[in-house]
This record gives C-alpha cells, sequence and structure tokens, in this order.
C-alpha cells in the first residue's frame, strides 16, 4: 500500500512541474499587428532591416497543424505583402525561409497578445527574435511586461525592442509604410 501511495505522490508531483498547456489554437486565428519587434542582433529588426515583419492575420489550421501567416515587409523602400503557410514539425516548431533558415514557435498568446519567437540563420549567424503582436494597435503595461520577460528568459536584452507599430502602416490600411 506505502508503494502505491508513494507512486501516487511521485506522478502528483511529476504533473505539476510538466510545461504549461499548449497554446490554445481557438485564439491564434485572426487579425494580427505587430507591436514590437526584439533580437539579440538588432540589425536585422530595425526600421528596413530583413526580418521587420508587419504582420497583418495568422490562420491556425487542424489544432495548429497549420499555420498561415499575412505579413509585410518593406524591401528596398518598398512595401511587400507575403502569405505563407507552414506545417508545425516536431516540438511544436514551424520552418520558414525567408532571410535564411527560420524555426518559429508561438511562445504566448492571450486575447489581445500573440508573442513568436525564432531563430534565424543567415549561413554566418543565428540570432533570436520574438515579435509581440497585438489585436489592436497597442500593448496594455501588463502585456509589455509580459513580452519583456519573455525577451528576458530567450537571452533578448530589453534595451533591443524595437516599437514596430510606430514606424508607420502598411498599404491595408490606406496608408504606406514611411
Amino acid at each position: 500500500m506505502k508503494v502505491v501511495l508513494l507512486n501516487l505522490v511521485l506522478v502528483l508531483v511529476c504533473a505539476a512541474q510538466e510545461t504549461p498547456a499548449e497554446i490554445d489554437p481557438s485564439k491564434v486565428t485572426g487579425e494580427w499587428r505587430t507591436i514590437y519587434s526584439a533580437a539579440d542582433n538588432k540589425e536585422k529588426i530595425v526600421e528596413g532591416g530583413p526580418l521587420r515583419c508587419y504582420n497583418r492575420h495568422i490562420e491556425c489550421d487542424n489544432d495548429c497543424e497549420h499555420l498561415s501567416l499575412a505579413f509585410y515587409v518593406k524591401i528596398d523602400g518598398r512595401c511587400q505583402f507575403f502569405s505563407e503557410e507552414l506545417k508545425r514539425q516536431e516540438g511544436g516548431v514551424y520552418f520558414i525561409e525567408f532571410a535564411g533558415e527560420n524555426y518559429l514557435q508561438i511562445i504566448h498568446v492571450s486575447d489581445n497578445m500573440l508573442v513568436f519567437y525564432y531563430e534565424n540563420d543567415d549561413g554566418e549567424k543565428i540570432t533570436k527574435i520574438t515579435e509581440g503582436c497585438a489585436r489592436g494597435t497597442s500593448f496594455t503595461q501588463e502585456e509589455l511586461q509580459k513580452y519583456q520577460e519573455l525577451n528576458s528568459e530567450r537571452g533578448i536584452p530589453n534595451e533591443n525592442i524595437d516599437n514596430v507599430i510606430e514606424t508607420g502602416k502598411a498599404p491595408d490600411d490606406d496608408t504606406y509604410l514611411k
């Protein structure tokens, strides 16, 4: 009997230490705007940088087995639209080839906030990047603090956070990026 009780306690202790529940797919799909971006190599995400993305719409299909992204990137001074469908790989990671090889994860989602983490390998260096997106045009102070925590956990300095929403709007918003 003591062995059964000990096993039950061990199972409960282990269960309490598991990683948090997976991302709720019902919260992912919809209109999202990139508010903040941060990177350990900030050159990649500054205005005009190759990985400064302006997210617009995200679709999560089949329990996020497929993730569709609609976003803009400013290339050579021109705003260009991209639409990509990514297939989930082992560990909840998605792969996209864009300015190198990118391994992407959704690391946080709530009603108003979605955060991507990805690592970009451009053939010379691996850059860690986060993108904080909102359903509106800003984060609350609590959401910004959560975003900063997520950056710190991944070794991305918070002084490398860039306010993306300040650089203008994409063509689907009736104005062009500055």
